[in-house]
């Protein structure tokens, strides 16, 4: 997103709507260099492509959130520019049909490389801010990429998933304008969110679930959302089981802070009942370390205070971050 740098994507171990093919960004880094908090440089790997020489210290320092170091060069994993793209976008009856095509497409073996869900109300966010007039219900977009025959062949086999999940006005298209002006749709969705509520701050929450789980997750979810005084927009990266919530409301109502933070204190219990995690790609930072324990387990997390304690005992490094000041080695 705007602002992102390479050094704090790999802090974050973060991701976005093209991880459901390419992966994460841990996924697409081949090697980094370090500067430990006692001033010495790592390198954590070679520029093969694959290693069994020690430990993993590239996927050490990923996610790591600068507890353990200063990330300051990345050796990134180089992908192919596909030759041809469909974007593709379909309306649904309810969020769970939505989220149901995505799973089904996903077991079904296509190779999308984006499936992106917006619920009702972010849609009418997007209808608000932009002057549009698109349907106001649950909404999947679809990028499939190859060859221009491989493409088009994924589109319409996805159309016929869709058409038996109650999906309709499944639209597709290939010319580069066309593509840009419906994948806008999907990149202005948070600022849609911020001028339906201009005098609002916002919560953005995210959990991840496995794939099987997310139709549920999701409908337990939005079940809540709904119900709530507050304006509540889902986006999610359906194809791999991740889904965020903007949660808007005025900063300068207590309740209101309160409200917003009992919804996601709900969506993270609901996905950690589903063997899922608290966050999919934002980091945990301060927000979410409180339900580290609840994850991970105490020993996972002692083990994390041994690792930060060896690596940086004056404790230097972005103290408080990460691992629960209760923690105990």
């Amino acid at each position: 997103g705007p602002g992102a740098t390479i050094g704090g994507m790999c802090a974050t171990r973060c991701s976005g709507s093209l991880a459901v093919r390419y992966g994460t960004m841990r996924d697409n880094v081949i090697n980094l260099q370090a500067v430990l908090p006692d001033g010495d440089v790592v390198k954590t790997g070679s520029r093969a492509r694959k290693s069994a020489a020690g430990y993993d210290l590239t996927r050490l320092i990923i996610g790591s959130e600068g507890t353990l170091g200063v990330i300051t060069e990345v050796t990134l994993r180089l992908q192919k520019l596909p030759s041809h793209s469909v974007v593709a976008m379909c309306n649904f009856q309810t969020v769970k049909d939505a989220a149901d095509v995505a799973i089904a497409t996903m077991h079904s073996g296509i190779q999308v490389s984006r499936v992106e869900l917006l619920d009702e109300v972010q849609i009418r966010a997007i209808n608000m801010a932009n002057g549009k007039s698109l349907p106001e219900v649950p909404t999947l977009m679809f990028e499939f990429i190859g060859t221009e025959a491989y493409a088009l062949e994924q589109t319409l086999l996805v159309q016929k998933i869709a058409a038996e999940h109650h999906g309709s006005d499944f639209v597709f298209v290939e010319e580069p304008n066309a593509k840009e002006e419906l994948w806008k749709i999907r990149k202005e969705a948070l600022w849609a969110g911020f001028a339906m509520k201009p005098d609002h701050e916002a919560m953005i929450t995210d959990v991840c679930v496995p794939l099987s789980r997310l139709a549920e997750c999701i409908s337990v979810s939005k079940q809540l959302l709904d119900a709530s005084p507050l304006t509540c927009l889902v986006i999610a990266h359906a194809g791999d089981g991740n889904f965020h919530t903007i949660i808007l409301f005025d900063p300068t109502q207590e309740e209101e802070r309160r409200e917003a933070e009992r919804l996601n204190h709900f969506m993270v219990h609901t996905a950690l009942s589903m063997e899922g995690t608290c966050t999919g790609e934002h980091g945990v930072g301060t927000g979410k370390m409180k339900y580290l324990e609840k994850e991970l387990g105490m020993e996972s997390l002692r083990t994390m205070k041994r690792i930060k304690a060896a690596l940086d005992p004056n404790n230097i490094m972005n103290p408080g971050k990460l691992i629960p000041p209760h923690v105990c080695i």
